[in-house]
This record gives structure tokens, C-alpha cells and sequence, in this order.
């Protein structure tokens, strides 16, 4: 396998494609023995080479080790690009899902407070947060002049409006909004489509989940995130709903032409780009961020609308739930940040697909609570087995840009899970297991089951293990709602 790839193996868990052709920069894939047979039989070791060829990429072209086959990118990819070298910008490193993120939440409930509820607080979270496709009403359809108030101000405009508190910001990526933001930049459908999905999970792999932490690693940085073992915690992953991907597919058709205009050179149409300081680059960056607005917001406004519903789930005041924003990040988005290359600072387009920003100790972008331990960094697994909360490290600003794992990452494609799912019960399986599930349908459930992903806790072992980030508690899930 190495040597057909002409892999080069650095360590246990870190590989290396050396640069031939047109690669601007060798490859470099985190995976031990087993992840990385998943990566190469994916194909997904020839989209880190055709990433490789991007204008202005330095150091790697990066690969996670829950990395999978994507859209231009690999699903679990990094790329920097040197903006002052002509550095571009491209959507297939950012995906469709612009911001698609992660929170985790911290309350002050106990296992044994909901253990004998989880079917009743299950019913109420899917009563109370929208889900499904195209699903909409958690609050009013907004008009284009609120809608494009809140793709500026981001989680700001959700808190503004009744829907959280401003100390959740501080413990927000970007304080949950990027200054870049155009909403000018948008086209008519994608602001049709994101009016009426404010405060809505979506479907797919989208999900809100109560869980338990199950095993504290390191107890300084735990009690630094206010987690301890036996506490309940609820987690939401969602992203920008229609409007991101109409921004998306809105942009890359502009791209496409770009790449002609500016004389690129890409392996792959699907790596369309535009360099990061042309129009074309500028006004992607600001429409990207304004999808990644609406998707901080949209995450804000269902933090709230969770919170409404466990409180009616279980009879609880707000105080006594103790519901607080543990840390928010995304994890489909192109930033433009300073790092070293090669000893020298340099400004820098970090696409991250699928992958998480981690931050080390005193990093000036990690919350003031945190300064002294590091950004927390968010790892859902799938709705059978766990999640993880890790910490950013020092190895990952030196190594990959400040950039660790998403989540265990797809072995399957949806259409392939529906095969293997054909006859089973994926929700009683679950409730076998103690999880209780609520879905819009069955279909949801079959891509989503167990198997369809990698081994969170594999995945999760290689991040620390190579020191990009490490490991604070691990979450077992209890009870999930998919859309």
C-alpha cells in the first residue's frame, strides 16, 4: 500500500507523500496502520495530492485521520495558502456546509437526575428545536433587512434578540461572528433560502444529543471547561442550512471562471479557486462569512430553544439545569490567520474541511478562561458510541496550522449504509445500548448508523498521540435527536 502511494512513514501516526509533479508541497496524512487503509481505499490520499497543487500552498497538504472523500477537498483536509505569494482561495476547502459546528454544553445535572427521563427529555428537545430537511418555525420568517442584520452580527444578533447570553460569545469561535461578512455578496436564493431555517438542526449527519462524561483524562484542563465525570452535557452539530450551500454552489460556478481568467493550474475542476486578494477571492471570503454568521447564530438561537425544552422536560428552573456554552467551533471554513512557515510569519488563507481549529495555551484567539489551558477542541463521534472534548497544543500551530480533527469520520457512503442497514432496527439497537433516539425518519437513521463511521476513539487516539491536541473527557451519548 506505502509503496504504490510511495508513502514515506515519518512515525506511528504520521505519513508523508513527497512532492512529484506538479505538487507545490509534499502531503501529509495523520492515520495509524488501520486508519490509513481507510484514507488510501477511499481514494482520498489522491485529493491530498491534487490539494498539493493549489498557487501559493505552503508547508502541507494535510490530511486527519478521520479523514474521507469530499468534494474537491478531502472531508478532514487543511490547506495554507501564502496570500502575499498569490495564495487562493478555494470552496471545495471550505464544502457545502459552510460553518457546519460543533457546541458542547455543560450542565448542572447529574447521571442520575435524567437516566429514568431520557425518553421524555428525548421527545421534548425533538418538540422544541426543529429538525429534518427543509425544516423551519423556529421563529419568524425573517425579512431580507433582519436577515442580513444577523448574517453581519452572527450569534450577536441571536443574543440581541432573547437567545442566549453575551457571556456565550466570549465562548465562541471568532465570538461568533467574522467582520468580513457581505451580505451584498449573497444572491437572491440564498437569502430566500436561509430566512425561514434560522434556529433549525437540518438532517444527515446533523444531530442534538444529551450525554454523560463517562471518563475525565485530565482534570486540570476538565475543571478549567467546567467538566467533571458523571455530568450531563448536551452537544449540537448543525451548519448554515440552505443558505450555505447555495453560497457555495453560487461561488463555485464563479471560481470556475476564474481559474481560466487568472491562468490557475488545478488537477481537479472541482478545486476551482481565485486567488485570495482578487474580487472573485474577496467576495467569496465575505459571502463564506456570512454563511458562517448565520450558522453561529443558528447554534445560538437552538442552544436557547434546548434549553426552553429541558427545562419543560424536566420541571427545572434555568438555575437548577445550570445549562452553559462549554465552547463553540466550526468546522468547515477558510480564515485568514498568521503563522510560521519555515521561521517566518506570514499571512495565511487556512482552509479547514472538516477539521477543527486547536489552539494552544496563551494563543491571543482562546477565551480568557481558557488562556492559561488552551482552546477546547470538539470530536462527536457517531450516536452509538462517544464524543470527545480535547485541548489545542503547541505541536499543532507548528505542524498543521493550529488545525486537529473533526469527528470519527464516514467508512461509508449513505447509499452504502442504507444496503447494510437493510432489515435492522437501528433504534432499538440503540435503545439496547441505553440511547434513546428520535428521527425524522427511518432513512436518517440507516446513513447515520454505528458502522458508517470510523472508530471515534481511534481517531482521537492518533490527534494526542501526535501531540496536535489531547485528550480531557470522553462523552457517552444518552439520548440523540436526528433530523
Amino acid at each position: 500500500m506505502s509503496d504504490a502511494l510511495k508513502l514515506k512513514k515519518i512515525d506511528d501516526y504520521t505519513w508523508e507523500i513527497p512532492k512529484t509533479g506538479g505538487m507545490r508541497v509534499p502531503g501529509r496524512i495523520y492515520a495509524d496502520e488501520t486508519l490509513l487503509k481507510s484514507i488510501v481505499r477511499d481514494n482520498c490520499a489522491q485529493q491530498i495530492i491534487n490539494v498539493a497543487h493549489l498557487q501559493g500552498i505552503v508547508r502541507y497538504s494535510i490530511a486527519m485521520p478521520d479523514a474521507h472523500w469530499g468534494y474537491g477537498f478531502p472531508i478532514g483536509g487543511v490547506a495554507g495558502t501564502d496570500v502575499s505569494e498569490g495564495g487562493v482561495i478555494s470552496p471545495g476547502g471550505v464544502g457545502y456546509d459552510i460553518n457546519c459546528g460543533c457546541r458542547v454544553l455543560a450542565t448542572s445535572l447529574r447521571h442520575a437526575d435524567v437516566k429514568d427521563r431520557m425518553e421524555k427529555i428525548v421527545n421534548s428537545l425533538y418538540a422544541g428545536v426543529p429538525c429534518g430537511v427543509g425544516s423551519s418555525g423556529a421563529i419568524s420568517k425573517l425579512s431580507v433587512g433582519d436577515l442580513k442584520k444577523l448574517l453581519r452580527a452572527g450569534a450577536g444578533w441571536a443574543v440581541k434578540n432573547g437567545y442566549g447570553s453575551g457571556s456565550d460569545l466570549e465562548r465562541t469561535e471568532e465570538k461568533g461572528a467574522l467582520e468580513m461578512a457581505d451580505p451584498d455578496a449573497l444572491s437572491e436564493r440564498a437569502l430566500e433560502r436561509g430566512r425561514n431555517q434560522v434556529g433549525t438542526l437540518g438532517s444527515g449527519n446533523h444531530f442534538l444529543e444529551m450525554g454523560v462524561v463517562e471518563r475525565v483524562f485530565n482534570s486540570d484542563v476538565a475543571r478549567a471547561f467546567g467538566l467533571e465525570e458523571g455530568q450531563i452535557t448536551v452537544m449540537i452539530h448543525s451548519g448554515s442550512r440552505g443558505l450555505g450551500y447555495q453560497v457555495c454552489d453560487d461561488s463555485l460556478k464563479v471560481m470556475q471562471r476564474a481559474v481560466e481568467k487568472y491562468h490557475l493550474r488545478i488537477p481537479d475542476r472541482q478545486l476551482a479557486c481565485a486567488p485570495v486578494e482578487s474580487p472573485e477571492g474577496r467576495r467569496y471570503l465575505g459571502a463564506m462569512s456570512a454563511a458562517a454568521n448565520y450558522a453561529w447564530a443558528n447554534r445560538q438561537i437552538m442552544m436557547a430553544l434546548a434549553e426552553r425544552a429541558l427545562v419543560r422536560a424536566l420541571g427545572a428552573s434555568p438555575g437548577e439545569l445550570g445549562l452553559r456554552l462549554v465552547y463553540d467551533v466550526c468546522h468547515n471554513i477558510a480564515k485568514i490567520e498568521r503563522h510560521k512557515v519555515e521561521g517566518e510569519e506570514k499571512t495565511l488563507c487556512v482552509h479547514r474541511k472538516g477539521a477543527t481549529r486547536a489552539f494552544p495555551p496563551g494563543h491571543p484567539d482562546v477565551p480568557a478562561p481558557y488562556k492559561g489551558v488552551g482552546q477546547p477542541v470538539l470530536v462527536p463521534g457517531d450516536m452509538g458510541t462517544g464524543s470527545f472534548v480535547c485541548v489545542g497544543a503547541q505541536e499543532a500551530m507548528d505542524e498543521s496550522f493550529g488545525s486537529a480533527c473533526h469527528g470519527a469520520g464516514r467508512m461509508m457512503s449513505r447509499t452504502k449504509a442504507i444496503k447494510r442497514s437493510k432489515g435492522r432496527n437501528i433504534d432499538r439497537e440503540l435503545e439496547q445500548q441505553g440511547i434513546v433516539v428520535k428521527a425524522r425518519g427511518r432513512k436518517t437513521l440507516a446513513e447515520e448508523m454505528p458502522e458508517a463511521y470510523k472508530d471515534v476513539d481511534a481517531v482521537v487516539d492518533v490527534m494526542h498521540a501526535a501531540g496536535i491536541c489531547r485528550k480531557v473527557v470522553r462523552i457517552r451519548p444518552l439520548g440523540v435527536v436526528k433530523g
